[in-house]
């Protein structure tokens, strides 16, 4: 039985939108799916540097609906905000990092974006990041700069650590030595002086 005919429609996907990541792309076709109805959603798919849209010919009034609202998505593409795992497939980055380099301002958020995913009753809430500043940090291997310095950072920590337990440690044992001393001047019976009776008789004391 041969395939059933198919309506066929693509649109480049460029550079500066995928940002060289697969996981972007899926991005771009999440949110492209979001706005077609649930039953064509499933004909649209990213491919390598594309979105597809493949429908049978008896699907001609969806196939045109869906391709109009497609090319309306995809005219501002590239500014569409990057997400999280996306910054870090793009940058080749951990979550750690992501989370320590937005927090001390290394990486800049745009703002934040709260969804309900399926299956979970709250919503999460997360930063997004402007896709030029994105690309600024791949251009400059910022990432590798930033790791250099958190090594650089991490080292310098310790070395100011072993400082200040070694100067701990030297105050306690001065302290213990001058403890020691003190106990040595007061415990016990007190030395004698020799010609001390004659003295004290002579009242030189009184």
């Amino acid at each position: 039985m041969s395939p059933s005919p198919q309506l066929i429609a693509e649109w480049p996907l460029s550079p500066s939108a995928t940002l060289g990541s697969a996981v972007r792309s899926k991005g771009i076709e999440r949110e492209v799916r979001a706005r077609l109805p649930w039953a064509v959603r499933k004909h649209v798919k990213a491919e390598t540097g594309r979105i597809a849209l493949r429908m049978s010919k008896s699907e001609a009034e969806a196939f045109k609906a869906a391709s109009a609202s497609i090319s309306k998505t995809l005219e501002g593409v590239e500014a569409l905000p990057v997400l999280p795992r996306e910054v870090e497939d793009i940058l080749t980055i951990s979550s750690r990092e992501r989370h320590k380099w937005l927090k001390d301002g290394r990486l800049q958020s745009t703002g934040t974006r709260t969804v309900k995913m399926r299956g979970r009753s709250k919503s999460v809430t997360f930063h997004v990041f402007d896709p030029r500043h994105i690309e600024d940090v791949l251009d400059r291997d910022l990432a590798t700069v930033w790791r250099e310095q958190d090594v650089q950072e991490v080292a310098e920590n310790r070395r100011r650590g072993a400082g200040k337990a070694a100067l701990t440690r030297a105050g306690k044992g001065t302290g213990q030595a001058r403890t020691a001393r003190n106990t040595r001047n007061t415990d016990g019976p007190a030395p004698g002086l020799k010609g001390w009776d004659a003295f004290e008789d002579e009242g030189l004391l009184r």
